[in-house]
């Protein structure tokens, strides 16, 4: 995940900024009503005309063949690297595998290199109603699942309806405004919003949610997460798997849209093979044998030291970086504030102070990595240095319900003196421990009850040991009860969306423009207490709440950039989610057996869409 880096990203753009009834006239002018369009824009007009033959990232004339064979690190996808246990990846139940969204078409799509746009999919066309809350579309002839089957229009009032009223909640969230989904006939379906959600909540929906075969389901239950294969209109259908080993897709040759200009020149590879390692180690070491083609390396340690393989050396393999895409990045830790000692901020600053990034960063990243300020690492979201009038402006009505710093300078990660041993830090976290009710007290840090601190960090991977084994030690050093809690995939996931540990971590990216339901999940009160969603720490203000109503009423994309800088300074004061690390650049690594373009789309790199093999159509 918002269109998050999991399992349920069904699209590389959730849209986010004014209500429906505030749309600005330039936005008008991009969406005019009554008649029908080939696109939707939030802001200003549509990059591709309506006769646009393909988009401009895209390769048409590349080959078509080879397998792309690539494993599962969890913290980019935010989900075991150990395996699955069903093919249903739209319900709550289950860890599915990644990559599930190539097998689904939308009824339109993004493009990667715009923030705000998306394009008819399985829809030829869009209608706007006058009041914009009711979107008509006219479905493609030519659409076909994967079985065969005719798309239509009461497929996709089931799917709509159906992911509503019974999909994971991050699905079922951006759809709590959809009244309606109703198919006029076998080719126009309607689907009516209430008028409360914004315009970006309603194209998000449009360009990322699935539409599934409703025949299909006569007779099953919706929810069952289990291994049965569910037909699909994508360009890519589930192959050969085994749970646990890996998951292969294979490419449609009758796939219905290849040569319509939204699919034309991407999806080159026969195969796209997922293998699944029970260890970091163990992946890297196959792909220095070749039983992996291409890898993004998240290890430090290994981007350092380890690229000195027989392969690498004679050429074989390749290795180089790649700029990070223009969208709002966070890698961050999350403390439970279910969990009554972690909901004072004083506590979640002590705990960002134990952790050392300095000295981490020299020796355990081989400097590779950056300190994270902010939740929207890479974007123009982040805010900087003091607040602009126009941020001022959204928040001075909060002044006296959030912190005072709030008004001051951006808040910055505090620095250490790299030793590993900054004093200065460890006293200004037991002087916060102590203002939050904790003191040192026989040789631990207890509260007025004698209980005693405890810290439990949620893992599903051993390296995380490694990595941040100093920062438990130096909690413990003050006193605190802290240990790694290492629990396997299904326990792991289970207890993620039951909020069932102390302190979990995770990476995500959000959409280049954010819807406010995106924005809710991780960090609104609505989803606090709910099962499966991304609001990891609990929290719930409602002066957070209100700034991400701010962005949602946006009338223009410098509007929505305000009120995003203004969201970001509260969040960093606040400190909910504790910005942990990030990079600005993709370290990748692959065998010398693939081509692609060198201008890299701003908004989405799907790797496996845009290359293609080198050999591919020769005898």
């Amino acid at each position: 995940m918002s269109l998050i880096l999991s399992r349920r990203r069904f699209g590389q753009l959730a849209l986010g900024a004014g209500a429906a009834a505030m749309l600005p006239g330039r936005a008008l002018a991009a969406n005019p009503t009554g008649v029908p369009l080939h696109g939707l824009s939030v802001f200003g007009e549509l990059k591709y005309g309506p006769d646009y033959t393909a988009f401009d990232y895209a390769s048409p004339e590349a080959p078509v063949g080879g397998t792309f064979r690539m494993s599962v690190p969890n913290w980019l996808f935010n989900q075991s690297p150990l395996t699955f246990d069903t093919l249903n990846t739209f319900v709550l139940k289950g860890n599915a595998p990644p990559r599930m969204e190539m097998c689904y078409d939308a009824l339109m799509t993004s493009a990667l290199d715009e923030p705000d746009s998306i394009y008819c999919a399985l829809a030829q066309s869009v209608t706007l109603s006058a009041d914009l809350n009711t979107f008509t579309f006219k479905l493609r002839p030519e659409a076909r699942f994967s079985d065969g089957s005719p798309v239509t229009a009461a497929d996709v009032a089931f799917s709509y309806l159906t992911l509503r009223d019974h999909g994971h909640p991050d699905l079922a969230l951006d759809l709590r405004e959809l009244i309606d989904a109703v198919a006029e006939d076998e080719a126009t379906v309607r689907l009516m919003f209430s008028g409360r959600q914004s315009l970006q909540t309603a194209l998000g929906v449009l360009s990322s949610y699935p539409v599934l075969p409703k025949a299909f389901f006569d007779g099953r239950d919706f929810e069952t997460a289990d291994m049965t294969v569910i037909p699909g209109s994508g360009g890519y259908l589930v192959g050969a798997f085994e749970p646990g080993r890996f998951m292969e897709y294979e490419r449609r040759d009758d796939y219905w849209a290849r040569d319509l200009p939204f699919a034309r020149g991407l999806g080159h590879f026969q195969t796209i093979r997922i293998e699944f390692f029970r260890d970091r180690q163990i992946a890297f070491e196959a792909f220095k044998k070749g039983a992996l083609s291409w890898r993004e390396e998240f290890t430090a340690k290994n981007w350092a030291t380890e690229y000195d393989f027989p392969a690498m050396v004679d050429g074989r393999v390749k290795r180089r970086t790649f700029p990070g895409e223009r969208r709002p990045k966070f890698q961050c830790w999350a403390l439970n504030q279910r969990r009554e000692r972690f909901a004072d901020r004083r506590v979640r600053q002590a705990i960002n102070l134990l952790f050392d990034f300095e000295w981490t960063n020299a020796n355990m990243f081989y400097g590779l990595y950056l300190h994270s300020d902010s939740c929207f690492e890479g974007s123009d979201f982040k805010a900087m240095g003091e607040p602009s009038p126009e941020e001022l402006a959204l928040l001075e009505p909060l002044r006296g319900a959030v912190p005072e710093e709030v008004f001051g300078p951006a808040w910055t990660q505090p620095e250490s003196d790299g030793t590993g041993n900054d004093r200065r830090r460890l006293k200004a976290a037991l002087d916060l421990f102590a203002a939050a009710g904790w003191k040192s007290e026989g040789g631990g840090l207890k509260n007025a009850a004698g209980e005693r601190f405890a810290l439990e960090f949620l893992i599903d991977d051993q390296g995380f040991e490694r990595v941040y084994s100093k920062f438990i030690d130096t909690a413990r050093r003050l006193g605190l009860d802290a240990r790694f809690r290492l629990v396997d995939a299904a326990q792991y996931q289970d207890r993620k969306n039951r909020f069932d540990y102390d302190m979990i971590g995770g990476a995500w990216s959000l959409a280049a423009t954010p819807t406010r339901d995106s924005l809710t999940t991780f960090f609104g009160s609505e989803t606090r207490n709910r099962e499966g969603s991304s609001n990891l720490p609990g929290m719930g203000d409602p002066a957070v709440d209100a700034l991400i109503g701010n962005a949602a009423t946006a009338k223009s994309r410098e509007e929505l950039v305000t009120a995003m800088r203004a969201l970001d300074r509260l969040l960093r004061v606040r400190l909910d989610w504790i910005p942990n690390i990030h990079s600005a650049e993709h370290r990748v690594a692959y065998w010398d057996e693939f081509s692609f373009r060198e201008d890299k789309p701003d908004y989405g790199w799907p790797v496996e869409s845009l290359w293609w093999s080198k050999t591919a159509g020769q005898n």
